[in-house]
């Protein structure tokens, strides 16, 4: 049994040699050709409840190997949303994002999830975790910001 185990470990590590191991969640680049979504919440503007957010985005911090060019510009876009409704989108002030999430007549979220287009890259990305929407607080400040964790978008 023991040889078996032997020679099963040294051909895994010859095939992993010979197609490489990589994580398939980490991409080479994250340049990408995707064009600025078009985010926009209720055009009514009422609110039931609402929540705000100071969020810094850090791709470079997150993955240095393959972001270390990162740069926010004005063009970059945050947006949250529950499920495929948007609470709430935000350009770039000063290094953070400043949103404003509201819930439309009819929803009730009960977590956020932030969607991240980066105009340097081209690209979307989605924040790895949602956090629990609730009414009237705040998640993050600009001494202490929200800095969630990205992962490309499918």
């Amino acid at each position: 049994m023991r040889k078996y185990v032997s020679v099963l470990v040294l051909c895994t590590l010859f095939l992993c040699t010979l197609v490489g191991c990589k994580d398939k969640n980490a991409p080479e680049s994250f340049n990408g050709n995707v064009a600025r979504p078009a985010w926009t919440t209720s055009s009514n503007h009422d609110f039931t409840s609402s929540m705000t957010a100071v969020i810094k985005v850090d791709l470079a911090a997150q993955y240095p190997d393959i972001a270390a060019d990162f740069v926010l510009m004005d063009n970059d876009l945050l947006a949250a949303f529950s499920g495929e409704t948007c609470l709430g989108v935000a350009s770039p002030n000063e290094g953070f994002f400043y949103l404003y999430i509201g819930a439309p007549i009819g929803v009730t979220p009960t977590s956020v999830t932030l969607r991240y287009y980066s105009a340097h890259y081209k690209n979307l990305f989605e924040a790895k975790d949602a956090f629990p929407y609730v009414s009237d607080t705040q998640q993050g400040n600009a001494d202490e910001p929200f800095i969630p964790a990205f992962v490309c978008a499918p």
